[in-house]
């Protein structure tokens, strides 16, 4: 009871500095209130008070407000795919872009906007729609059992192949990407280079349900695996022995992750790094207790992203600098900290 009470507080203390941070960002841009700040006139919005102009709503509810919550449920998402990831394969550099996942979703939906134009038409409605979001889950799904089948003999994941294999197809991906965007015509060149460098800025309020939607459901399944996660730091046949089905849940993780993966992926482009940062940081202070990584985890992203989106469209205001070469920034001195890690327990 009193490890589960320090969870609730850490929740609580790290909801609190979301919500600061949710503030501070409503409230930064070039966009003049008339002397009032953003947060009012959202309150204002949510209130349906109507002495309001257009541009006033349009420029808090439309622009900032999905932005900051797609920014929330992406950054969230990631982080814990991330977790899920590490404490699967038990190794702190397995995350989506590392192994090939999001180099997976990015090529199929890059081969959605160049040539879907020649089958989007043969296909439902219900699925053009969406069509850039399945194929970014299928190539995120492929991509992971194509990893998985390459590093796995014997029902042992090895995840020097794991590593390996992932970078292999991160490299055939992005090579194919950029054939694509050789054969692109303008308007699709500017969005394949949005998926290449990662944005929030096409957040919209059907967007954000979506990824709710998938965040719920996601979650209901992952959140609850603390446990299983940590039996699964002992060894496969240490958790199977404790009661833990492995192979149940190393196929419920690999779905699930795909799923948020691709979905990020297909609303927002690449953006990488998050799911290293944030683990790495909960280790350090939680050394592997999954129980306590896993919904943190959920938190920390979001705050991650949420404050790179902020500095990212207010460095250099009024244009702004992608999302995904901040993550970057940041998480490649964690990746090679993690690596000099590995390098003196050789």
């Amino acid at each position: 009871m009193k490890t589960q009470s320090k969870l609730y507080l850490y929740i609580t203390l790290s909801s609190i500095l979301l919500f600061f941070i949710a503030v501070w960002s409503i409230n930064t841009g070039v966009y003049d209130f008339g002397g009032k700040s953003a947060f009012e006139v959202l309150g204002k919005v949510i209130t349906g008070d109507t002495d309001l102009s257009l541009s006033d709503k349009y420029i808090v509810w439309e622009v900032r407000a999905s932005r900051i919550v797609m920014a929330i449920i992406i950054g969230s998402m990631l982080s814990v795919s991330g977790t899920s990831l590490q404490g699967l394969f038990r190794n702190p550099l397995a995350t989506g872009d590392l192994i090939g996942l999001t180099a997976g979703a990015t090529l199929m939906a890059a081969i959605t906007i160049v040539l879907g134009g020649y089958f989007r038409e043969y296909l439902p409605e219900a699925v053009q729609f969406s069509l850039v979001g399945i194929a970014a889950f299928v190539g995120s799904l492929l991509a992971m059992m194509l990893v998985y089948k390459i590093s796995t003999s014997g029902g042992k994941t090895n995840v020097v192949m794991m590593l390996l294999s992932g970078v292999a197809i991160t490299a055939i991906g992005f090579s194919i990407v950029g054939f694509l965007i050789f054969i692109s015509k303008d308007d699709q060149l500017r969005d394949l280079t949005f998926w290449n460098m990662g944005s929030l800025a096409a957040a919209t309020w059907t967007k954000n349900i979506i990824l709710t939607v998938i965040l719920i459901i996601s979650y209901s399944i992952l959140l609850p695996k603390g446990k299983a996660l940590n039996a699964m730091m002992l060894g496969e046949k240490d958790a199977q022995h404790l009661g833990i089905n492995v192979e149940r849940l190393k196929k419920q993780i690999v779905i699930i992750v795909s799923l948020m993966v691709g979905s990020c992926v297909a609303f927002s482009g690449t953006i990488g790094f998050v799911g290293l940062i944030v683990p790495y940081i909960l280790r350090l202070l939680f050394k592997s207790n999954y129980n306590f990584i896993l919904p943190l985890s959920a938190i920390f992203g979001s705050v991650l992203l949420l404050t790179a989106d902020t500095i990212s469209r207010s460095i250099v205001a009024p244009s702004e600098l992608p999302i995904g070469i901040l993550t970057a920034m940041m998480g490649a001195p964690i990746f090679i900290a993690i690596l000099l890690k590995f390098k003196k327990s050789i």
